[in-house]
């Protein structure tokens, strides 16, 4: 096993937006600049104003020093409208842009291109600053942008400006800036945590506004950013998102002991057990559930009404004991692959004796569901839903796209099964996929390239499932095969730097699985995790791949920073450039607390 990864306090972008109410008197920012006591002080049309005791203040135009005048031919430059002067290195150098480069020049008027092979994101600046320590801050029509310790930083959109004309900018002395705009005031600053620190922050909003009787995921927001409206909403796939925060507050259980990991994992786990216990079929867990009457926005799709209930320790269902209930139908392979993922490691990491035999009760039923209707999961209708299809007749025909990802998934849950249930049926049924169906072999290329269909959603569920067949699998031939499906899928996947994707890896083989660009993605997801829109397809340094992607849309070569993608999680296109919302969702942070709390498990992160 590679040695843990002891990770520091890591800075994070944060941004405080001031408009209307919020901001300075008057209709538009016009400058902005750091007074000589550290304030931020902004003309507007209504006056002078400092930034002090979060409030804004009237205040007396400060006394400003006066930048070294440039020298010739450029300060002709400047005033005919050729060059834009974006501010200083001290008195040591201006920086000037001129035909689209930037140029640092002397006292003298020596003009050298800055960066020249390391061009800024954005062209047609118009404002500058630099920071006491160096850091270089340009504005323009499309947000701004900032050097900082050799890397550039691009802030656009919603998340970080109120609006993307940028009028003026200051830098401050922390290695953040005061950006004005056309519609209002943003602060940027700095804010240092350790990954832990960051984990417990992400699980209060986690607690404040995504859990639901113990399910968790998104919520809409009344309007954009507006955290204290919400709503919560009952998802296509509450099953497998509430079954990650399952496996995540287990691991940290496992790692730190707190009871409140422990009851909020229970409570989570018993509401994925509901899934089954509501539905009307047995052993067919529903997508989603809500009382009926909830204040709760609920997805499209089948919805059915119930009123039994399968009481843990009953051999057949019997009248709910809360009242009625809404499910949704047409479960897909997403719920399955969550609930057996989660539910094994609630088994091995915390449950108690009444626990284990709760989960073996439903995970029993779910498997005989599968096995006795020829591995289909069969809805109300009688027929399979859209995506709970295992069966070789399929898999092995007309199925043939879903072939590796499926043979993987109803492999990984017999396992599964028989390690949670005991029973010898499921490695029969296992052993009859694998010998007359070649299933394990099925596996080996699980993962579809280019020009196939290439869904990123899959990627999730094909590492859910790994976790739970490696850890259990004991025969070394089928191992053998199933690590050599999990490193062809790891190295495809390894250019995204995925946290979750590289920490299964490592903690299954204990081969180095990059966990450095792991803390490093984790250290990147945004603070703000309201789904704001993101646009970077007009970026000039980025390369943009020949195809588009799986919904027509552009994608980048390199995965850019989690902090300047869309908040999203891990079953998005990383490579897509433009994305989003509209600012009135907000992601659940179950995304970042999994793979932190694995790796911490695993002893692959400190």
């Amino acid at each position: 096993m590679q040695p843990k990864l002891i990770t520091g306090p890591i800075e994070h972008r944060q941004a405080t937006r001031f408009t209307g109410d919020d901001g300075p008197p008057g209709s538009e920012p016009r400058r902005v600049e750091i007074d000589s006591d550290g304030r931020p002080v902004v003309w507007t049309d209504a006056g002078v104003f400092a930034f002090e005791a979060e409030a804004w203040w009237e205040t007396a135009p400060p006394a400003l020093d006066s930048p070294p005048e440039l020298p010739q031919p450029w300060r002709g430059y400047v005033e005919d409208g050729q060059a834009v002067d974006l501010g200083r290195f001290g008195a040591e150098a201006a920086m000037v842009w001129f035909h689209n480069q930037l140029h640092l020049i002397s006292r003298d008027g020596f003009s050298e291109v800055m960066l020249e092979s390391f061009p800024p994101p954005l062209q047609h600046f118009h404002c500058g600053s630099v920071g006491a320590d160096g850091t270089v801050w340009l504005g323009g029509r499309q947000g701004a942008v900032c050097l900082r310790h050799g890397s550039w930083e691009y802030y656009g959109g919603p998340r970080y400006l109120p609006a993307d004309e940028v009028v003026d900018l200051a830098a401050d002395d922390e290695g953040g800036a005061w950006i004005a705009t056309s519609a209002g005031l943003s602060r940027i600053e700095r804010v240092s945590l350790t990954l832990e620190q960051k984990a417990a922050r992400f699980e209060e909003q986690v607690r404040a506004r995504h859990c639901r009787e113990g399910y968790v995921s998104t919520c809409q927001l009344a309007s954009p950013g507006d955290l204290e409206r919400y709503t919560h909403y009952a998802s296509d796939n509450d099953g497998l998102w509430t079954a990650l925060y399952v496996a995540a507050q287990c691991f940290r259980y496992a790692v730190t002991g707190s009871e409140e990991a422990k009851g909020r994992a229970w409570q989570s786990a018993t509401a994925l057990l509901d899934l089954e216990r509501r539905t009307p079929i047995s052993g067919f867990p529903a997508r989603a559930l809500v009382r009926e009457g909830e204040n709760v926005i609920k997805s499209g799709g089948e919805w059915h009404r119930t009123e039994t209930w399968h009481a843990p320790g009953e051999k057949e269902p019997g009248p709910s004991p809360d009242g009625p209930w809404e499910w949704k139908g047409d479960t897909s392979s997403d719920e399955l692959d969550g609930h057996y993922f989660a539910l094994s490691i609630f088994y091995d990491l915390v449950a108690d004796e009444p626990q284990k035999r709760e989960i073996r009760e439903v995970v029993e039923r779910i498997t005989d569901h599968l096995i006795d209707n020829d591995f289909l999961l069969i809805d109300l209708d009688g027929q399979p839903t859209r995506w709970g299809v295992f069966s070789p007749r399929y898999l092995n025909g007309s199925w043939e796209p879903e072939r590796g990802l499926n043979s993987l998934s109803i492999l990984s849950h017999l396992r599964t099964a028989h390690h949670i249930c005991g029973h010898g049926r499921y490695l029969d049924a296992a052993r009859e996929l694998i010998e007359e169906h070649h299933y394990a072999i099925n596996t080996l290329n699980q993962k579809i390239l280019s020009p196939g269909d290439v869904n990123h959603s899959d990627d999730e569920l094909a590492f859910l499932c790994y976790y739970p067949l490696l850890r259990y699998e004991t025969d070394p031939d089928l191992r053998h095969l199933y690590l050599l499906s999990l490193e062809r899928s790891w190295q495809i996947e390894r250019p995204e730097r995925n946290p979750l994707w590289n920490l299964i890896y490592g903690s299954l083989t204990g081969n180095p699985c990059d966990v450095e660009n792991a803390a490093r993605t984790l250290g990147e997801i945004p603070l703000d995790l309201v789904k704001w829109p993101v646009r970077n397809s007009h970026r000039n340094d980025i390369i943009c791949a020949p195809k588009t992607g799986r919904f027509g849309e552009v994608e980048c070569i390199d995965p850019l920073p989690a902090d300047e993608r869309a908040a999203e999680k891990w079953n998005s296109n990383p490579y897509r450039l433009d994305g989003g919302g509209d600012g009135t969702s907000e992601e659940d942070a179950t995304h970042f607390l999994l793979p932190y709390w694995l790796g911490r498990y695993r002893e692959l992160l400190e």
